[in-house]
Protein backbone atom coordinates (compact mmCIF):
# COMPACT_ATOMS: atom_id res chain seq x y z
CA UNK A 1 0.00 0.00 0.00
CA UNK A 2 1.29 3.36 -0.98
CA UNK A 3 1.37 5.97 1.80
CA UNK A 4 0.85 8.91 -0.94
CA UNK A 5 -2.44 7.42 -1.82
CA UNK A 6 -3.22 7.36 1.91
CA UNK A 7 -2.12 11.06 2.26
CA UNK A 8 -3.92 12.41 -0.34
CA UNK A 9 -7.20 10.50 0.58
CA UNK A 10 -6.56 12.05 4.52
CA UNK A 11 -5.85 15.59 2.71
CA UNK A 12 -9.33 15.50 0.88
CA UNK A 13 -11.39 14.19 3.81
CA UNK A 14 -10.26 16.93 5.91
CA UNK A 15 -10.91 19.52 3.51
CA UNK A 16 -14.19 18.20 2.65
CA UNK A 17 -15.71 16.85 6.41
CA UNK A 18 -17.33 19.32 8.32
CA UNK A 19 -15.83 18.34 12.29
CA UNK A 20 -19.16 19.05 13.78
CA UNK A 21 -20.28 15.67 12.64
CA UNK A 22 -17.22 13.20 13.62
CA UNK A 23 -17.35 11.44 9.69
CA UNK A 24 -14.10 11.47 8.73
CA UNK A 25 -11.72 8.75 9.37
CA UNK A 26 -8.14 8.28 11.16
CA UNK A 27 -5.54 7.44 8.92
CA UNK A 28 -5.39 3.65 10.88
CA UNK A 29 -8.87 3.62 9.58
CA UNK A 30 -7.99 3.94 6.30
CA UNK A 31 -4.63 2.37 6.16
CA UNK A 32 -6.66 -0.71 7.94
CA UNK A 33 -9.05 -0.69 5.54
CA UNK A 34 -7.07 -0.87 2.54
CA UNK A 35 -4.98 -3.60 3.98
CA UNK A 36 -7.89 -5.46 3.29
CA UNK A 37 -8.19 -7.41 -0.43
CA UNK A 38 -11.92 -5.93 -0.62
CA UNK A 39 -11.67 -2.34 -0.06
CA UNK A 40 -10.93 -0.09 -2.65
CA UNK A 41 -9.93 3.38 -3.24
CA UNK A 42 -10.44 5.49 -6.09
CA UNK A 43 -8.96 9.35 -6.14
CA UNK A 44 -9.26 11.71 -8.93
CA UNK A 45 -8.06 15.23 -10.58
CA UNK A 46 -9.50 18.24 -11.11
CA UNK A 47 -11.18 16.69 -14.25
CA UNK A 48 -12.40 14.05 -12.57
CA UNK A 49 -9.96 11.26 -14.11
CA UNK A 50 -7.69 9.13 -11.85
CA UNK A 51 -5.25 11.28 -10.38
CA UNK A 52 -1.33 10.86 -11.23
CA UNK A 53 0.83 11.06 -8.97
CA UNK A 54 1.88 15.19 -10.06
CA UNK A 55 -1.66 15.94 -9.67
CA UNK A 56 -4.04 18.00 -7.06
CA UNK A 57 -6.09 15.19 -5.72
CA UNK A 58 -9.76 16.93 -5.87
CA UNK A 59 -12.04 13.83 -4.64
CA UNK A 60 -12.16 9.88 -3.69
CA UNK A 61 -14.26 7.28 -3.19
CA UNK A 62 -13.47 4.43 -0.67
CA UNK A 63 -15.47 1.33 -0.86
CA UNK A 64 -15.62 -2.64 0.19
CA UNK A 65 -17.02 -5.37 -2.29
CA UNK A 66 -18.50 -8.31 -1.16
CA UNK A 67 -20.58 -10.93 -2.57
CA UNK A 68 -22.73 -9.69 -5.31
CA UNK A 69 -22.72 -5.92 -3.23
CA UNK A 70 -20.54 -3.37 -2.95
CA UNK A 71 -20.38 -0.59 -0.01
CA UNK A 72 -19.36 3.21 -0.84
CA UNK A 73 -17.61 3.83 2.82
CA UNK A 74 -16.00 7.26 2.08
CA UNK A 75 -16.87 10.05 -0.43
CA UNK A 76 -15.58 13.36 -1.24
CA UNK A 77 -15.10 16.52 -3.21
CA UNK A 78 -13.02 18.90 -1.62
CA UNK A 79 -14.89 22.34 -1.55
CA UNK A 80 -13.32 24.15 -4.67
CA UNK A 81 -13.92 21.67 -7.24
CA UNK A 82 -17.34 21.22 -6.19
CA UNK A 83 -20.13 21.61 -8.69
CA UNK A 84 -18.17 20.40 -11.15
CA UNK A 85 -19.28 17.00 -12.01
CA UNK A 86 -16.50 15.28 -10.58
CA UNK A 87 -18.63 13.81 -7.73
CA UNK A 88 -20.99 12.08 -10.39
CA UNK A 89 -17.67 11.10 -12.29
CA UNK A 90 -16.44 9.49 -8.98
CA UNK A 91 -20.12 7.63 -9.03
CA UNK A 92 -19.87 6.51 -12.39
CA UNK A 93 -16.30 4.88 -12.18
CA UNK A 94 -17.50 3.43 -8.74
CA UNK A 95 -20.58 1.88 -10.38
CA UNK A 96 -18.10 0.48 -13.60
CA UNK A 97 -15.56 -1.21 -11.03
CA UNK A 98 -18.60 -2.96 -8.73
CA UNK A 99 -20.00 -4.09 -11.86
CA UNK A 100 -17.21 -5.77 -12.61
CA UNK A 101 -16.67 -6.92 -9.31
CA UNK A 102 -19.78 -8.71 -9.62
CA UNK A 103 -21.81 -6.39 -7.50
CA UNK A 104 -25.43 -6.45 -8.09
CA UNK A 105 -26.18 -3.33 -6.36
CA UNK A 106 -24.35 -0.38 -4.56
CA UNK A 107 -25.24 0.36 -0.89
CA UNK A 108 -24.44 3.43 1.04
CA UNK A 109 -25.19 4.99 4.17
CA UNK A 110 -25.37 8.79 5.26
CA UNK A 111 -26.41 11.27 7.86
CA UNK A 112 -29.99 12.47 7.62
CA UNK A 113 -29.31 16.32 6.26
CA UNK A 114 -25.91 15.30 3.92
CA UNK A 115 -25.85 17.48 1.29
CA UNK A 116 -24.85 14.67 -0.83
CA UNK A 117 -27.88 12.83 -0.68
CA UNK A 118 -29.10 15.25 -3.72
CA UNK A 119 -26.05 13.24 -5.70
CA UNK A 120 -26.96 10.35 -4.49
CA UNK A 121 -30.22 10.17 -5.97
CA UNK A 122 -29.77 12.20 -9.49
CA UNK A 123 -27.55 8.96 -9.96
CA UNK A 124 -30.35 6.36 -8.98
CA UNK A 125 -29.94 5.96 -5.62
CA UNK A 126 -32.96 5.38 -3.44
CA UNK A 127 -33.87 4.93 0.49
CA UNK A 128 -33.89 1.57 1.93
CA UNK A 129 -33.84 2.24 4.99
CA UNK A 130 -33.24 4.55 8.29
CA UNK A 131 -31.25 4.41 11.64
CA UNK A 132 -32.94 6.71 13.58
CA UNK A 133 -30.20 8.59 15.76
CA UNK A 134 -27.61 6.42 14.79
CA UNK A 135 -24.74 9.30 14.46
CA UNK A 136 -23.97 11.28 17.26
CA UNK A 137 -21.75 14.22 16.91
CA UNK A 138 -18.52 15.30 19.03
CA UNK A 139 -21.38 17.79 21.12
CA UNK A 140 -23.46 14.92 21.55
CA UNK A 141 -26.37 15.77 19.14
CA UNK A 142 -28.28 12.92 17.92
CA UNK A 143 -28.79 12.78 13.91
CA UNK A 144 -30.55 9.75 11.76
CA UNK A 145 -28.69 7.66 9.52
CA UNK A 146 -29.75 7.03 6.18
CA UNK A 147 -28.85 3.62 3.88
CA UNK A 148 -29.96 3.76 0.24
CA UNK A 149 -29.08 1.22 -2.56
CA UNK A 150 -28.53 1.32 -6.50
CA UNK A 151 -30.01 -1.73 -7.76
CA UNK A 152 -27.62 -3.04 -10.82
CA UNK A 153 -30.11 -3.54 -13.93
CA UNK A 154 -30.84 -7.16 -14.53
CA UNK A 155 -30.71 -9.04 -17.42
CA UNK A 156 -34.41 -10.30 -18.69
Amino acid sequence: MRGDLVDRIMAIMEASFDPAYGEAWNRRQVEDALLLGNCHAYVVNPSGLPAKDDEPAAGFSLSRSGFEEEELLLFAVTPEYRGRGIGRSILDALYRAAESRGAKRLLLEMRRGNPAERLYRAFGFSTIGERKAYYRTPHGTRIDAITFAYQFEQDS
